[in-house]
């Protein structure tokens, strides 16, 4: 408990203590169970690592090894000033302290967030270190700490050496072509098959009404709701059809996400034209934008799916053709 004599320790809005109120054995606390939370968090990414990024989570095995180094020094130092019992402080309870987003929760962290999640744990700790020993009197305490945020500042150096051991150049290309293939299948392959769902499969329900009609809000109107209701369908289909495990796809939330917003942006690309009133001038423009969606698919399937642009390009304009014409021929009926 805290003492009756510090109120001004506790926030009554909070109650959370300020980093300027802990005491020098609190400060050691509190870099103790930081050092604690940063090697666990090190040894989760090498976890989530270790069977596609092997050399990479080795990386991460050896800094999670060197935040343990940090921690054994840093008990040795309260065992000699304070003695065998360390306070239950972390940095939850210090108001002003630096927060972290608790990224490691997610399931499916890329490698790049993992390798920047971890240059800003280095950093923020670094931080710490320098307040803390600001603050201390103690001159073997002062030491430590300046001891240790200088190792943290050259904790990206020493993240160096390790992927310098550990990553060789065929197994840095190899773990980038892994990632590379991930990122494929979770967000380029939903996201190009929504976006050829909507922008081909609303042609014909849109210029169908549009020539039919020759009414461009009751366009705009039925391309919407088709584009919308097209890009939740896919989104739910994409989510629910594989949770990933088995098939190394990836979040479903994600592959949903992608696939669903893909769907309705390729929908409404030819729907928001017919905002403009005269029906010609929006008919016009929605054919060009028709054309520049059929365009973007067709890079997107030569730049990550390695498809000849030409046969992209064949395919994709000789689908959307077919569906335009059935449109208009059905409107214009």
């Amino acid at each position: 408990m805290i003492p009756e004599t510090r109120p001004a320790l506790l926030s009554s809005l909070t109650f959370r203590r300020r980093f300027a109120d802990l005491s020098e054995q609190e400060v050691l606390a509190l870099a103790i169970s930081s050092e604690e939370d940063d090697a666990r968090i090190y040894r989760s990414f090498a976890e989530r690592l270790r069977k596609d990024f092997p050399a990479s989570a080795a990386v991460f095995d050896g800094m999670a090894v060197e935040e343990d180094g940090h921690r054994q020094r840093l008990i040795d130092l309260h065992r000699a000033r304070f003695g065998e019992v360390i306070p239950l402080i972390r940095r939850e309870h210090v108001a002003g302290f630096y927060a972290r987003r608790p990224v490691w929760l997610s399931q499916n962290l890329s490698l790049e967030t993992m390798r920047g999640e971890a240059a800003t744990m280095e950093k923020t700790a670094h931080d710490f270190y320098v307040r803390a020993a600001a603050r201390t009197q103690d001159a073997a305490t002062r030491k430590l700490l300046g001891d240790l945020a200088a190792a943290e500042a050259g904790h990206e150096r020493h993240a160096q050496r390790l992927e310098e051991k550990h990553l060789s150049p065929d197994a840095r290309s190899d773990e980038d072509q892994t990632a590379k293939r991930q990122f494929i299948l979770t967000w380029v392959q939903p996201g190009l098959a929504g976006l050829m769902d909507g922008s081909v499969s609303t042609l014909a329900p849109i210029f169908a009404t549009a020539f039919a009609t020759q009414n461009t809000w009751t366009t705009f109107l039925v391309g919407s709701a088709a584009s919308v209701g097209a890009g939740i369908s896919m989104g739910f289909t994409e989510a629910a059809h594989d949770d990933g495990v088995l098939s190394g796809r990836g979040s479903p939330l994600k592959r949903g996400i992608a696939s669903g917003v893909m769907t309705t942006i390729g929908g409404l690309g030819h729907a928001l034209p017919y905002l403009i009133p005269d029906f010609w001038t929006a008919t016009t423009i929605a054919m060009i934008v028709v054309f520049v969606e059929l365009w973007a698919i067709a890079w997107i399937q030569n730049r990550y799916m390695e498809t000849p642009f030409v046969r992209a390009a064949l395919q994709v304009v000789l689908g959307g053709a077919l569906v335009f014409a059935a449109g208009v021929l059905i409107g214009g009926g």
